[in-house]
């Protein structure tokens, strides 16, 4: 036993994720990758409860489809004509990039942000797919107002999961990669077979019936009690920055680093169409159905995917689970690593693991996941415009990129003041003047570039070369 335990700490030490040093020309992957890694981790756990959410907030059918068509497309092009020339360019994780422009001390901070919420949107996809390990032992499920466990087989149920979704993230990339494409094939197929399958329950028998029940039995604009009223704009601008920490934020540098060529960021079209339109619109489906088929509050996506596919949803749903949660809970491995180099990724990214299943087990992530995701990408996007103003506005502007490098200073002071005063003024949106979070990151993005751009000319006046 202590053989083969020893042989497997020798096998996750041996695994080299490039924490601190560009990607080689022989670890680069091809499209194929990336498309398989999009279309599993974005047709997810996510999306059994947000196109339920909808629902609960009154979208109408006229706003949820065009909303989602026009938001996904502008998703896609900040991953195509942002994120992705940048990961190319630089090669090394957000992480990396950010402690040579902002310095050690700073970069601390923030990677400890940006790994506490990648924990907490793991941990929200665990606890969907517990909802479908728990079928066949009858655990009672959260409902839409619940935010503490209900019940100790709930809790235990979660634990299992957790565990199963973080011995796949130890094992690295090239696991969670894996992984996400065999399961990435099949889930959109159980998605649409499910909604295709209940459709008859609304009165839907042709597609000439579709759209006149949509308007009158799925997306009413009717708000469910307790919610708020969702339009064109609220679904729009999620569909754009429900992913904002990825591609404006720039995180999936640590992913897209290993692209062969930066156009493989367009391969993010197979999550937003494949999940975040189709997979939205499904799900939404399936739960009017429930709704008035059952007509109660439990909040409980295993089941609802059980009642319209059988056995093929509740595995759907434990799989679209795994499939965000891996590499979710992959990136805040490597977040927190940069806290410390000398520690060992898998081993960060074991205690990451237990630190979301613990959190997994607060439906309160599930139920507020809207906001939740909102505010995670609020709180990441900063850092993103700092990058994109650092590697390719201070340049032309005579200004010195990477300062922190540059001059061996430990804090960037125009990069912290960036950060948090661009938080601060988006607060300052939002509570004085009524501006909800989802309609706060696009003019949060121009307030940071300019933040940065303008305190780094004060902070450069005196600097005349580089120390490096």
């Amino acid at each position: 036993m202590a053989t083969t335990s020893s042989k497997l700490v020798q096998q996750l030490d041996a695994v080299n994720e490039y924490e601190r040093e560009p990607i080689p020309p022989g670890k680069r992957k091809g499209l194929g990758s990336f498309i398989g890694m999009y279309a599993g981790e974005h047709t997810a756990g996510t999306e059994f409860v947000i196109g339920p959410l909808f629902v609960a907030h009154g979208v109408s059918a006229p706003d949820l489809v065009w909303g989602l068509l026009i938001g996904n497309l502008l998703a896609v092009l900040s991953w195509a004509l942002i994120c992705a020339p940048i990961a190319v360019r630089t090669r090394v994780t957000l992480y990396f990039q950010l402690e040579k422009i902002c310095g050690s001390t700073l970069v601390k901070g923030y990677n400890l942000v940006n790994g506490v919420m990648f924990c907490f949107l793991a941990g929200s996809m665990i606890a969907v797919s517990a909802t479908a390990v728990g079928i066949p032992f009858d655990i009672a499920m959260p409902g839409l107002g619940d935010l503490y466990p209900n019940s100790l087989g709930w809790v235990l149920t979660v634990l299992a999961v957790g565990a199963v979704v973080t011995l796949i993230a130890i094992r690295g990339y090239e696991q969670v990669s894996r992984f996400a494409n065999l399961a990435a094939p099949w889930m959109p197929l159980v998605f649409i077979a499910s909604a295709l399958a209940v459709l008859p329950e609304l009165g839907v028998h042709s597609w000439r019936d579709f759209w006149p029940q949509a308007e009158a039995e799925i997306w009413t604009g009717v708000v469910q009690e307790g919610q708020s009223k969702f339009t064109f704009w609220h679904v729009m601008f999620f569909a754009w920055f429900a992913n904002m920490a990825m591609h404006i934020g720039l995180a999936d540098m640590s992913v897209l680093r290993y692209a062969r060529k930066w156009q493989y960021g367009f391969s993010s079209a197979t999550g937003m169409y494949v999940g975040h339109f189709i997979a939205w619109l499904a799900s939404g489906i399936l739960y009017a159905v429930w709704l008035q088929k059952f007509g109660n509050a439990e909040f409980a996506p295993g089941k609802i995917a059980y009642y319209a596919a059988g056995l093929a949803g509740a595995a759907c749903v434990v799989i679209a689970g795994w499939t965000t949660a891996n590499p979710t809970i992959y990136r805040a491995g490597l977040a927190f690593q940069a806290l410390n180099p000398r520690w060992k990724t898998w081993k960060v990214t074991l205690v990451t693991g237990l630190v979301t299943t613990l959190a997994a087990c607060f439906p309160a992530l599930v139920m507020k996941l809207l906001d939740f995701v909102a505010l995670y990408g609020l709180l990441l996007m900063p850092m993103g415009a700092v990058i994109v103003m650092d590697l390719y506005v201070l340049p032309r502007l005579g200004m010195q990129d990477e300062y922190a490098r540059r001059t061996q200073s430990r804090f960037n002071v125009a990069a912290a003041v960036t950060w948090l005063g661009t938080l601060l003024v988006c607060l300052l949106l939002n509570f004085t003047q009524g501006i909800e979070i989802f309609f706060l990151g696009l003019p949060g993005w121009f307030i940071a570039a300019l933040l940065y751009v303008g305190i780094s000319k004060w902070q450069q006046r005196n600097l005349r070369a580089p120390a490096v």
